[in-house]
């Protein structure tokens, strides 16, 4: 028997994996193929609005992806620059052979990690208990917990018009009986469908017909423990295209012929990465749409053309294509395609991602009906720490809303449920402007180092950067500067009119455009880029942030107040039928929880915290 069962090598397995290997606990890692562990079968990137604090925050608990995604990466983009700082997150077009190399290399020399290749027929438990697998081949492996992380390779089938093939992504394997089994544990499972757009032969396009989209030029990076950047002179462009009237036509004139309007797709697809033939149809308004040409990998002569997914006949998407600027030579390099897959009710999980039905059994990633490499390495992880706390005798690691993204999405799913494939959004998150992508580190590197996943060594430079940025308050704060010469100069040049006098640096900083770094220059002190970035919105926003952790604290309070398993809500008077309904549906572990859940109305909440006080009167857990 081994300590911890990983089902599926996408990214929520191999964060799993490697976090369970490292905290001490014999894993495996079933894969249907080792060759395709931590591939990227559709956009070759990381990161994005709100997925790339995602990646910042895997980083700061203890995780992988960072670290990978920064060694790999083709280009580095600061996304929303302009905007305020609760709404910027980084995003790296990945050369997608070389992730996946990098990943494969690190699982294969992680200590207490075995990987091996197979197909995984059934969950095997007793008496809600989680037992094992059973193997294709007969085998049955036991195990103390298990983590199902199978993407979209549970069932699936890939579908161009009515043209239909039983496979996972890339014409790789699917576990046909996986989902059967789970539905015969007595769980809910639902279909879901997202797509991929084609690959075109990069030397193909006439990329002067587009709009060059570079890297940023200053350095940027997910880990906190990236040395080196590239350079933007290493950094390889993306481009920028527009659909034509001609393409907008061609989709119209074919409509019937897509797999989403011929009757061939049963699940629900993604409402915010909709297939072009999905957008030329919901925002029929619309002149054109954007196509972002992105490089997949420097050993692939392949461009993505994303926002260009779809599930026409091959022969009408080479219509489609030839009608972009600069594609009219283009060379196909692989078809796009629609994809379908079993995902299971995410109302049937713990807020640790284990499920509620069978103990020691945990989900992670786009079997949970999530979208996106970044929300399942985050759900990935989380259920790998969870998985070994279970074993190891620790506390479960539950993030709140106003603590990560990753709880925000784990509390949406596991609460609200899903329809279609969640997607994160910066609009998700109320205190967004807490979960930025500077102060990760801030928020969750200390739950990193109790659960054993942060080293010495990073913990200690961890400790001196919050030094650092003390020491440089206190600096501020207590300096006053002559308005003077250099500082004079530089006011005028931000357009301020202070002409003479003195100012406290630290009011001073507070104002637009004013730079920490320039005026800790001027008191002849150095600091480091990124730490004055920081420092600045610290500084900048402090009443904002203050605000924002007071309305923060009201959660956390109704968080305290916890709710029992156990507790049968159809019994508690004056509970709407609805509220009674949903209830005991969610089983919700806390009151906070239990005002998220779509049908319960304040008036219900009120109701609750009655209950509960008349059953601490009366002596009793609730």
């Amino acid at each position: 028997m081994v300590d911890v069962i990983v089902v599926g090598g996408g990214h929520a397995g191999c964060e799993s994996a490697l976090a369970t290997a490292r905290l001490g606990l014999e894993t495996v890692l079933f894969s249907l193929d080792k060759n395709w562990i931590a591939s990227m079968p559709c956009n070759p990137s990381i990161g994005g609005p709100a997925k790339g604090v995602v990646v910042r925050e895997i980083d700061a608990l203890g995780g992988q992806m960072g670290i990978s995604a920064d060694a790999t990466a083709l280009q580095f983009k600061m996304l929303n620059t302009t905007k305020g700082p609760g709404v910027r997150s980084l995003r790296v077009q990945s050369d997608k052979i070389a992730y996946k190399k990098y990943m494969q290399n690190v699982l294969a020399n992680q200590k207490n990690l075995t990987v091996r290749e197979a197909v995984v027929e059934k969950v095997l438990a007793n008496d809600n208990k989680i037992e094992g697998v059973l193997l294709q081949s007969g085998e049955i492996v036991k195990c103390k917990t298990l983590i199902l992380t199978t993407g979209t390779y549970m069932n699936s089938k890939v579908m161009v018009s009515d043209h239909i093939t039983y496979e996972g992504p890339d014409h790789q394997k699917t576990t046909k009986n996986l989902s059967q089994s789970l539905r015969d544990l007595g769980f809910k499972t639902f279909r879901l469908k997202t797509g991929t757009p084609a690959r075109i032969k990069t030397d193909s396009i006439d990329f002067s017909c587009a709009q060059l989209e570079p890297g940023n030029d200053e350095a940027e990076a997910f880990s906190y423990q990236t040395e080196r950047i590239a350079e933007i002179k290493e950094q390889i462009p993306c481009y920028l295209i527009y659909t034509q009237p001609l393409t907008h036509k061609i989709i119209k004139e074919n409509l019937n012929k897509s797999s989403m309007y011929s009757g061939v797709v049963e699940g629900v697809g993604p409402r915010y990465c909709p297939s072009i033939e999905d957008k030329i149809v919901r925002f029929a308004d619309k002149e054109r749409h954007q196509i972002f040409l992105e490089p997949e990998s420097l050993s692939l002569d392949t461009t993505y053309v994303q926002g260009f997914s779809t599930s026409m006949p091959y022969d009408i998407q080479e219509q489609m294509l030839r009608s972009l600027p600069g594609f009219k030579d283009c060379v196909i390099e692989k078809y796009a395609y629609a994809i379908e897959y079993d995902a299971i009710d995410p109302l049937q999980l713990k807020p640790t991602l284990e499920t509620k039905l069978i103990e020691g059994l945990f989900t992670a990633g786009q079997i949970n009906g999530t979208s996106g490499y970044e929300e399942a390495a985050g759900q990935g992880l989380i259920a790998g720490i969870n998985a070994a706390s279970k074993l190891l005798g620790k506390k479960p690691l539950v993030l709140r809303r106003d603590e990560a993204y990753i709880g925000v999405m784990i509390d949406d799913l596991v609460t609200k449920g899903t329809k279609e494939p969640y997607r994160l959004l910066t609009s998700r998150a109320e205190y967004r402007l807490l979960l930025r992508h500077d102060n990760a580190d801030q928020r969750l590197t200390e739950y990193g180092r109790y659960y054993g996943l942060i080293s010495d060594e990073r913990y200690e430079r961890y400790k001196n950067k919050l030094s650092d940025l003390q020491k440089y308050k206190d600096i501020l704060m207590d300096s006053k500067l002559s308005i003077e010469n250099q500082l004079a100069s530089y006011l005028c040049e931000k357009g301020y009119s202070d002409s003479k006098g003195s100012i406290n640096a630290y009011e001073l900083i507070r104002r637009p455009n004013i730079e920490s770094k320039v005026i800790l220059s001027i008191l002849g002190i150095n600091i480091d880029d990124k730490l004055a970035r920081q420092l600045d919105i610290e500084i900048k926003y402090e009443g904002y942030i203050a605000k924002a952790k007071r309305e923060a604290a009201n959660l956390i309070r109704i968080e305290k107040q916890q709710l029992s398993p156990d507790i049968d809500y159809s019994k508690i008077d004056n509970l709407s039928l609805e509220a009674r309904q949903k209830l005991n549906e969610v089983k919700p572990l806390t009151l906070g929880q239990a005002s998220r859940i779509s049908g319960v109305n304040p008036s219900d909440i009120i109701t609750l915290q009655i209950y509960l006080k008349q059953e601490k009167k009366d002596g009793k857990e609730a």
